[in-house]
């Protein structure tokens, strides 16, 4: 058994490792550079630690592993180009180093690469795998329009939140648990209970997003807190404040939203003050903390030793404790 450290070290050799004689090269330059601005490789690591349950050589798959992770970072790519952002983890976004026309196409470029790869597993895995890459594929972008349209809301449910966050973010971390038992020889049974363990620790993830947006440390967090308020963002945590409220908390909180101009620091001050009073902290880890144990659940289902499943669980418990 592999560590999720000795894991996520060969995920980071394997993708500077990657060969790129294709032509132009100004195609494949944004590529590259999207790839070596780092990340946690959570869904690379993931598929690897579920193929190692099964089986001891996790190098064997790492092309699939790659997949994962280039399909992640074209999402990251355009989202950054629908949202006009100007940093991805310190470093200018693909639209700003060069324009909007270059990052759809080496966009686009990066989402067949993943496809590409993806498709080198074994042949006799291949049509499920694809199947499910596939699938998972059709839900992020469906995901991605349900958070697009809650933008122009101000009734998002917290039901429909759980499951714009499901489909933007959950299902692509149970797909890397669920190919990597595929690919790994798992039983039917052992697939679905690693998708469902990944489809919760993924909700739990996007909850701790939500999560330290507001009170994390800016200096771990990496960029700075407060902006999902500034920008009314429908996540967990504005969602249950304005169902929460009480009429004089919903009043302030709908000032806030409404706001044409404002203060930032104002903003985002007072929009705390009133989660800080309405309990929404509480809230958001309670459920956090609901979304894992229920996780853990179908981990421990899993027809593999609980020394086996360690490493795995002690991943997840990791995850939850990130501060960035």
């Amino acid at each position: 058994m592999y560590s999720s450290e000795e894991l996520l070290k060969k995920v980071n050799e394997a993708l500077n490792g990657l060969v790129y004689d294709r032509q132009p090269v100004t195609l494949y330059d944004p590529i590259k550079y999207v790839l070596s601005l780092g990340g946690k490789r959570v869904r690379p690591v993931l598929m690897l630690l579920a193929y190692n349950l099964y089986k001891e050589d996790p190098e064997k798959i790492m092309t699939q592993a790659i997949a994962l992770e280039t399909y992640h970072n074209f999402t990251l790519l355009h989202d950054d180009l629908m949202d006009n952002a100007d940093m991805r983890r310190g470093h200018e976004t693909v639209h700003k180093k060069w324009n909007p026309n270059q990052a759809i196409l080496s966009g686009d470029t990066m989402l067949l690469q993943a496809f590409q790869r993806m498709g080198q597993c074994e042949a006799n895995r291949r049509q499920q795998v694809m199947d499910l890459f596939m699938e998972t594929a059709l839900e992020i972008g469906e995901g991605q329009q349900l958070d697009v349209e809650f933008e122009s809301r101000n009734d998002v449910t917290e039901d429909e939140y759980i499951e714009m966050i499901r489909l933007k973010t959950s299902v692509l971390l149970a797909c890397a648990l669920e190919i990597g038992a595929i690919l790994g020889g798992a039983s039917e049974a052992d697939q679905e209970n690693l998708y469902c363990f990944g489809e919760q620790i993924g909700l739990a993830f996007q909850l701790q997003d939500d999560l330290l947006d507001v009170y994390g440390d800016p200096k771990v967090f990496g960029k700075n807190i407060g902006g999902d308020i500034t920008s009314n963002k429908k996540t967990y945590m504005l969602i249950n404040a304005i169902n929460q409220a009480d009429a004089a908390q919903r009043k302030k909180l709908m000032k806030w939203i409404e706001a044409a101009t404002f203060d930032r620091n104002e903003k985002v001050k007072a929009v705390t003050r009133l989660y800080d009073e309405i309990g929404i902290r509480q809230l958001c880890e309670q459920k956090m903390e609901g979304c894992y144990q229920l996780g853990l659940q179908h981990l421990a289902k899993v027809n593999v030793s609980e020394e086996r499943k360690a490493i795995l669980k002690n991943y997840a418990a990791a995850m939850m404790k990130r501060q960035s």
